[in-house]
């Protein structure tokens, strides 16, 4: 192991050479991760999100944990843009993994010392060796982004993985560990040593200090003997303008896994809390869809699902049998009506549930457009024979049913195993919504 890591990383440390700040850090490997997190600081926490919504394969987030809960991660070796290290397999097989992280350029760094200067509170904390959140958060505003995003973390191992594997996984867990001990390290990997970085800021901070001393005399000496409140008030109020809404994401987010290999406590059903908390995205998400698309201002405010409603909402996600069965018995219609109504959820959501198990009784005027439709949508020689039953519309000799919706929409139905079931989404006509029915369109 140790004639491998010469190879990887060189024959000593640079401190060991004497330079005055080396651009290469080795950190000893930690010893085996067992029943806890990899992470508990913020900045530890953002890097494991960066790797975990990029990686593609749950499969080898699951084998690197444990890996890195084994022991297998070996010295880790950080330089700008990369960290490497060497990750036994469980075998014992050794390979060497990297994974890149952009180096943030120049004007990058230079944006990043301007803004840490201007804030006090940042300056102090970072010689104090400390990083403060609101450092990273100021950081973005200015353009300069510390934390790893969505594939920024770019995998490399002579396991000839594309994508991350069960390697370069186990050594980005084990650096969510490091960062907890030393958030410097994120530093580094985008170019900057500590001790120069510190360098810099002491002598800035000192520029600065002079300089605004300077000003502050110059300011003295010119300085009327004050301005209104009004005045003073109307200058503070000019600020630039917000920036532009970020862009509705392609779809919703993946949750974090909740497989720890730590037993959870005493009935706490994980596999349905995993669920939920998908559920809860892909719901989040539909929700700003709407919420941005055109007129939506218009609509109208919708009540709260019901439970038995939510639970079939929930199971038009595809749950585990186990989580399914516990949906049905919530929703009151056991397996078979829970399916129907998963069916009817799919195609329409709340309002087209509310078609599938209610009837009603159109009020003359409601009739009265509804048969208007009817007899406008077909020619004289092509209209189907109806029997008509509330807001139910079925062709006569088939199993072929239109019915009607409060809103005017019409919604195919066929009779399936003796019972009618949905077949798809709402038409704003009957001719449309029968073609759907009698499988025409």
């Amino acid at each position: 192991m140790s004639e491998i890591h010469d190879e990887v990383f060189g024959a000593g440390d640079d401190r060991s050479r004497g330079g005055t700040q080396p651009e290469e850090r080795t950190f000893a490997p930690l010893p085996p991760a067992h029943g806890r997190g990899f992470a508990q600081s913020w900045w530890g926490q953002a890097w494991m999100k960066a790797l975990e919504d990029t990686a593609l394969d749950l499969q080898q987030l699951k084998a690197g944990r444990r890996l890195t809960r084994a022991g297998a991660v070996g010295a880790v070796s950080v330089r700008p843009g990369r960290i490497t290290a060497i990750v036994k397999d469980r075998d014992g097989t050794p390979h060497r993994s990297d994974v890149l992280l952009q180096e943030l350029s120049p004007e990058a760094w230079d944006r990043f010392l301007g803004m840490a200067v201007e804030r006090s509170g940042h300056i102090a904390a970072l010689l104090d060796r400390e990083m403060p959140p609101h450092l990273v958060e100021d950081s973005a505003t200015a353009g300069v982004e510390l934390l790893p995003g969505i594939g920024d973390l770019e995998p490399e191992c002579d396991c000839e993985a594309w994508d991350h594997c069960g390697h370069t996984t186990a050594l980005c867990y084990q650096v969510a560990r490091l960062l907890d001990e030393d958030p410097f390290i994120l530093l580094l990997m985008r170019g900057r040593g500590e001790r120069a970085l510190l360098d810099e800021l002491q002598v800035r901070s000192i520029s600065t200090a002079a300089g605004s001393q300077g000003l502050q005399e110059d300011a003295q000496e010119a300085a009327p003997e004050g301005v209104s409140a009004a005045e003073a008030y109307a200058d503070g109020g000019i600020l630039p303008p917000l920036p532009a809404l970020p862009q509705l994401p392609t779809e919703p987010g993946t949750p974090p896994t909740l497989d720890t290999e730590t037993e959870p406590a005493s009935g706490l059903d994980v596999t349905a809390i995993e669920f939920l908390a998908a559920r809860a995205a892909a719901e989040a998400h539909r929700m700003l869809a709407e919420a941005l698309a055109p007129g939506h201002a218009d609509l109208p405010v919708e009540d709260e699902l019901n439970d038995s409603e939510d639970a079939v909402r929930l199971a038009a996600g595809q749950p585990l049998a186990a989580v399914e069965a516990r949906l049905a018995v919530i929703s009151e219609r056991g397996q078979d009506g829970l399916a129907l109504a998963v069916r009817a959820w799919r195609y329409g959501g709340r309002a087209a549930l509310h078609i599938l198990e209610s009837e009603w009784t159109p009020k003359d005027e409601t009739l009265a457009r509804a048969r208007a439709a009817l007899d406008t949508a077909w020619d004289d020689e092509e209209r189907p024979r109806l029997h008509a039953a509330n807001n139910r519309w079925t062709v006569a000799g088939t199993d072929v049913q239109l019915r009607h919706g409060r809103d005017g929409r019409w919604w195919p139905y066929r009779k399936e195993h003796g019972r009618w079931v949905p077949v798809g989404s709402a038409a704003p006509d009957p001719a449309t919504a029968l073609a759907v029915a009698t499988g025409a369109e």
